[in-house]
C-alpha cells in the first residue's frame, strides 16, 4: 500500500463536521422556511381584514345610498300622484 494508511486528524474533524452538520443545516433551513411561511400567511391575514373592513365600510355606505334614494324616489312617487290629481281635476 501506497501512503499513510491513517486518516490525518484534520480531514477526519471536516469529514465529522459534514456528518453531523448536514442534518443540522437541513433543520436550520426547514425552520427558517416555517417562520417565513406563518410571516407570510400573517401579513396575508392580515391584507384580508384590511378587505373586510373596507367590504363592510363600502357596504353601509351603499345601503345608506339606497335608503337615501328610495327616499327621493317617494317623494316624487307622491309629487306624481299629486300632478295626477290636478290633471284630472282640470278635464
Amino acid at each position: 500500500m501506497k501512503g499513510n494508511p491513517e486518516m490525518s486528524p484534520f480531514y477526519y474533524v471536516l469529514s465529522m463536521m459534514f456528518l453531523f452538520g448536514t442534518p443540522l443545516i437541513i433543520f436550520a433551513m426547514k425552520y427558517i422556511a416555517a417562520a417565513y411561511e406563518a410571516r407570510a400567511k400573517g401579513a396575508a391575514d392580515d391584507a384580508y381584514r384590511q378587505l373586510a373592513q373596507r367590504s363592510a365600510q363600502s357596504q353601509s355606505e351603499s345601503a345608506a345610498s339606497l335608503a337615501a334614494i328610495q327616499t327621493d324616489v317617494a317623494q316624487i312617487a307622491a309629487r306624481l300622484t299629486a300632478v295626477e290629481k290636478i290633471l284630472k281635476a282640470v278635464e
